[in-house]
């Protein structure tokens, strides 16, 4: 291949990799200025992970856009291939979603024969759904814990305290003098048995018990 050819191949390259590293980038600012808009009082609170939809959303659009170009034939098999997509699972996380959409965008690029872009979308979206999904909370575990004992009511100022050093978030549902049922929020390294060995160790004599209620179980978001 002659020279002035090879350099006539990597000049649009080139190019297309630092539009890459601007578009993406701005793509993901202004998509994030639009998730995290002011919130009107009265209006529903934004969960993260709607926020963090929207957010890739928005470098969706963009990738999309870069693919098309100027190509009808490229916009058309784009709506095609979206259209080829049914998803029926349940999925628990909006941005997995966004995610999948995101994959569906990268393979139009690489069939495209855009591979530098592609490489630079594919790299730029893993850093982002990181630094996204770091500033996640932390998940917990929900359910129904029991704890019964004929001194059950007299350590429950321990208990109580016992279980907020360890980052356990309760509400009392019940009590008597022999029992008493609350409803914990547990962050999710937090080992039960570990939890049900520290509240047994507040009765010296022994004679407390620890019920957790794994029907009441649920992953959610502090």
């Amino acid at each position: 291949m002659p020279p002035l050819q090879e350099i006539s191949d990597v000049v649009p390259r080139l190019q297309e990799m630092s539009n890459a590293l601007i578009r993406l980038p701005l793509a993901a600012v202004l998509g994030t200025a639009l998730a995290l808009r002011p919130r009107r009082k009265g209006t529903p609170s934004r969960t993260p992970a709607v926020v963090q939809t929207q957010i890739i959303l928005a470098v969706v659009g963009a990738i999309i856009i870069v693919v098309v170009a100027e190509s009808l034939a490229r916009a058309f098999a784009i709506v095609g291939a979206a259209g080829l997509v049914r998803y029926r699972a349940r999925i628990n996380d909006p941005k997995d979603a966004g995610v999948m959409l995101v994959a569906l965008a990268l393979g139009l690029t690489v069939g495209s024969g855009m591979y530098g872009f592609a490489a630079v979308a594919c790299v730029f979206v893993i850093g982002l759904l990181w630094l996204l999904e770091s500033m996640e909370p932390a998940a917990h575990s929900r359910f129904e814990l029991t704890i019964g004992g004929k001194h059950s009511e007299a350590l429950r100022p321990d208990i109580e305290h016992a279980l907020e050093q360890k980052g356990v978030t309760y509400e009392l549902l019940g009590s008597s003098s022999h029992e008493l049922h609350y409803e914990v929020t547990v962050p999710i390294d937090q080992k039960i048995g570990k939890l049900t060995r520290l509240i047994r160790d507040l009765d010296t004599r022994r004679g407390t018990s620890v019920e957790w209620d794994i029907k009441k179980y649920k992953v959610v978001k502090s």
